[in-house]
């Protein structure tokens, strides 16, 4: 079951406002993992680790000069099909376990890192990025500002 659309509006644009584009449906989720190179995929929440750790922490990350060539969002609560779509298709035959807010790193179609709400909750959105900046270092190359 969904949450009410005008709840999520200002949580939505909490993420966008960083350059992550919105996939609602599990078309639009497919087309940008199937892209060529890396994608950093956000399941948003609305939780206040999200609020206060993730989104912010997902904005410190993408100012490093190593990150994904897109990152995208799906709305736990929000897009439903989209993120059952993510978790079933995409990360649970990677041995990736249903997570909101999660963080999960695409090279080539494929998850190559990931990090869960257990590992966001009791953490500080600078740790957080800076966790996510090493993935990025790991699996992607520099982009210009």
């Amino acid at each position: 079951m969904a949450y009410p659309e005008p709840l999520l509006i200002p949580m939505r644009a909490d993420i966008t406002q960083y350059g992550v584009q919105e996939t609602r449906t599990p078309e639009e989720l497919d087309a940008a993992i199937a892209s060529h190179g890396t994608v950093l995929v956000v399941t948003n929440s609305v939780c206040g680790c999200a609020a206060s750790k993730a989104r912010p922490a997902v904005g410190l990350a993408l100012q490093h000069a190593n990150r994904p060539d897109s990152a995208v969002t799906v709305f736990a609560g929000g897009d439903v099909e989209a993120v059952q779509h993510l978790r079933d298709k995409h990360l649970a035959g990677a041995g990736v376990p249903p997570s909101s807010p999660s963080f999960a790193l695409f090279r080539d179609g494929k998850p190559v890192w990931a990090m869960h709400r257990f590992q966001i909750e009791s953490r500080q959105a600078p740790d957080i990025a800076a966790d996510i900046t090493k993935a990025f270092d790991q699996f992607c190359t520099p982009q210009s500002a």
